[in-house]
């Protein structure tokens, strides 16, 4: 029962952060992740992005997991808002919002298969896991069009 307790613990404090990158024609960085059973979401097309390190806001671990997964650089993000993974991690995960305007085919990847853009009417053909699938929809509904 204390095991019980102390999952429940973690998913309730546990943090990461995603980035919904967008280019100039309104398309969104997808990344493809790897097919490893040990991970999650294997093989989903997600966004860039990872789990908060200690004493490391969301802000914080957003520019370091872009950096970290894809070199990627970007000048400003601006946080959205916060989804619960409920389906899967249990986390509480903090949507950021960024532009950027580059070849994705140019950039390091250090981790998945794969960055590519796609446009918001074609994401409906990927395996997305579902919170990721809602912020996307969120903001594409909040977007100025």
């Amino acid at each position: 029962m204390h095991s019980d307790t102390t999952a429940t613990e973690e998913s309730a404090t546990a943090r990461g952060a995603v980035a919904i990158i967008a280019n100039r024609r309104g398309e969104l960085l997808m990344h493809l992740r790897d097919d490893l059973p040990n991970i999650a979401c294997p093989a989903h097309w997600s966004l860039l992005g990872g789990g908060t390190d200690d004493g490391e806001t969301s802000a914080e671990a957003i520019l370091r997991e872009l950096d970290e997964e894809a070199g990627l650089a970007v000048d400003h993000v601006e946080e959205l808002f916060d989804i619960r993974d409920v389906r899967g991690s249990g986390q509480l995960i903090t949507f950021f919002a960024a532009t950027w305007d580059g070849d994705e085919a140019t950039l390091p990847l250090a981790e998945g298969v794969k960055l590519q853009f796609f446009a918001p009417e074609h994401l409906c053909i990927l395996t997305i896991p579902p919170f990721i699938r809602d912020g996307i929809h969120r903001y594409l509904a909040a977007r100025p069009t």
